[in-house]
């Protein structure tokens, strides 16, 4: 299939020569014009940071609700997302009923100074004192999907024949959120009604998602123009990187932000348990993206965009509570 999501080994890329690093750089650059999703091996994260994050996460999410209640918020909060929160297939204009999972929410939190923006993108976290060591866990994994996604963001620089710092720049006091996603057994969840969705069928918003994920029967799919919905491919080492609607506009639509969905637990695998940790990074609340032209970017009128006023209303599109 033309547009499947490749799995790319990005130890060239860190430790390779000139040759190499190019060669990893025009790869990413493909496969993000192509399908804008794929698989990075060798990014250097330990398993051990996942599983910690995962374990302890899982912990919490298994605790009566009584309890996580009083950690729970609303999209862009810090703290526990219940059931009914969130439709992401809004986002993109599809209705749907709300989508069956509960996140846990986590992110940037370094104050500007400014009163309003930091209420918003730079709340504090907090972390159940039921379970101490998600806070731990939680801490060292997001200093690590930070450095990545700068990573990949250098990547990505060079990718399009640009300094390695041509995103980078706009990430010293980035917006980023973690939701660690509980993906409940159908005996919580009940059976989905109709057109109902782990997450609903959408495009993430930001620049990067770094994924990690759980393999199952209602599992990640991506939508692909020659054939539809299908299923991403699984490597147990790899992340699952895509572009965000912010990215995509930067490049000037020379990358896709591509749909995907999380199907709902599936009628013969009814006891499927699945935990996701889905990274969101983004730039500079205050960056001003302007989309890029020719020989770069397609055609485009794109005015500029402020990241926090762009990133806001696909946010609120998506609350339903």
């Amino acid at each position: 299939m033309a547009d499947a999501v490749p799995i790319i080994d990005l130890e060239p890329w860190f430790y390779g020569e000139e040759d190499d690093r190019a060669r990893v750089a025009a790869q990413v650059d493909e496969a993000l014009q192509r399908v804008g999703f794929l698989l990075v091996t060798g990014h250097g994260v330990p398993r051990s940071a996942r599983n910690d994050v995962r374990a302890a996460a899982r912990r919490f999410f298994h605790l009566p609700s009584s309890v996580k209640e009083q950690y729970a918020v609303t999209v862009a909060g810090r703290g526990w997302l219940p059931p009914g929160v969130e439709a992401n297939g809004y986002a993109e204009g599809t209705e749907t009923p709300p989508d069956l999972k509960e996140s846990y929410s986590v992110g940037a939190d370094r104050p500007t100074g400014d009163a309003a923006i930091d209420a918003y993108w730079f709340q504090p976290n907090v972390y159940p004192i039921e379970v101490p060591e998600l806070e731990t866990t939680v801490v060292d994994y997001l200093a690590r999907m930070r450095s990545l996604a700068d990573d990949l963001l250098r990547l990505c620089g060079v990718a399009l024949g640009l300094a390695d710092d041509f995103f980078t720049r706009h990430t010293g006091h980035s917006t980023h959120t973690m939701n660690i996603n509980w993906y409940p057994p159908m005996d919580v969840v009940g059976t989905p009604q109709d057109n109902q969705f782990r997450i609903g069928p959408h495009t993430d918003f930001g620049t990067v998602t770094i994924l990690d994920r759980e393999p199952g029967k209602g599992g990640l799919q991506v939508w692909t123009e020659s054939g539809g919905w299908a299923d991403a491919p699984f490597h147990p080492d790899a992340f699952t990187v895509n572009t965000g609607d912010l990215l995509a506009r930067w490049s000037g639509d020379r990358w896709r932000s591509n749909r995907h969905r999380v199907l709902p637990p599936q009628a013969d695998a009814p006891d499927e348990d699945l935990v996701s940790l889905v990274y969101f990074y983004e730039a500079d609340h205050d960056t001003v993206v302007h989309a890029l032209r020719p020989p770069i970017g397609r055609a485009n009128d794109y005015p500029p965009v402020v990241s926090a006023d762009f990133l806001r209303e696909r946010l609120d599109a998506i609350t339903m509570s």
